[in-house]
């Protein structure tokens, strides 16, 4: 395959499939089971398929930049910042610590491993389509400032089941801040916020790891997956954020049933 034109679908792949709780790692590897280029090398797509991520960072920073910026004039509003982001910071931190030590152990016997992505896929599927019915209606927490920080690390720790490959680290957040009293809305929300810091760290990190040395033509390549899954990831985002006002996550469960089923069916 042309190299840029796998770049392209790979760039779309991730802005589509980051911040739906469908598990863009999980797609990543199943992309790669079907599609591939003798143009460029394992060691090259390795690390694209971590950068590329970069993409997907940007667009949530530019969406809620309104929101999460520290650039305003009144005192009110930056104890507001301040607070966002000490919640924020509190529930990375179970990811960070977990990520550091586990990173080349979940390398070497998780990633890559299909069964392992079907089987995730499902199981969070089936929790999808019925955690709806099963939490309280009365989710009170409608405000990211009304976390408590013991709520905000407990969705942390939510949040490391996605070093799973097929868990979906949006889905398996989304979940626990669902459990834990935390309405849709700002369910989905704070799974954004959460991963600035998180895929940012996870990043640097692999980018430290396997290096910078690229050709002129690897560097044109990872601009251009850069810039599609940043305007990708930006539609679905504010898509998403519309559909979960009127809509559940049945329509996302499902899709990991079926799709889990049909990678145990045709993969290896």
């Amino acid at each position: 395959m042309n190299p840029f034109l796998l770049v392209i679908i790979l760039g779309i792949v991730e802005g589509v499939t980051e911040f739906l709780p469908v598990s863009s790692t999980g797609h990543m590897i199943l992309v790669e089971k079907f599609i591939n280029s003798p143009y460029v090398t394992k060691a090259f797509m390795d690390n694209f398929l971590i950068i590329v991520q970069l993409g997907a960072i940007l667009s949530v920073v530019i969406y809620f930049w309104n929101d999460i910026h520290p650039f305003v004039k009144s005192k009110e509003v930056f104890n507001q910042r301040i607070n966002l982001w000490s919640k924020v910071i509190v529930g990375v931190i179970p990811a960070g610590v977990l990520g550091l030590l586990l990173d080349d152990y979940i390398t070497e016997f998780f990633l890559g491993n299909t069964k392992i992505v079907a089987t995730t896929l499902i199981l969070y599927g089936i929790i999808f389509c019925f955690i709806e019915d099963k939490i309280k209606k009365s989710n009170a927490i409608d405000k990211i400032e009304k976390i408590p920080y013991k709520l905000a690390l407990a969705i942390g720790f939510f949040q490391c089941l996605a070093m799973i490959p097929g868990t979906s680290r949006s889905g398996a957040t989304i979940i626990g801040a669902l459990i834990l009293g935390l309405t849709k809305g700002v369910a989905a929300e704070y799974s954004f916020f959460l991963a600035i810091p998180t895929m940012l760290g996870a990043t640097l990190l692999k980018v430290v790891k396997n290096g910078l040395a690229f050709t002129p033509l690897e560097w044109q390549l990872l601009g251009i997956g850069f810039f599609i899954s940043f305007v990708v990831a930006y539609v679905v985002i504010k898509w998403f954020m519309g559909y979960i006002k009127t809509r559940t996550f049945k329509l996302f469960g499902v899709y990991r049933i079926i799709l889990g089923i049909l990678v145990l069916l045709f993969l290896k």
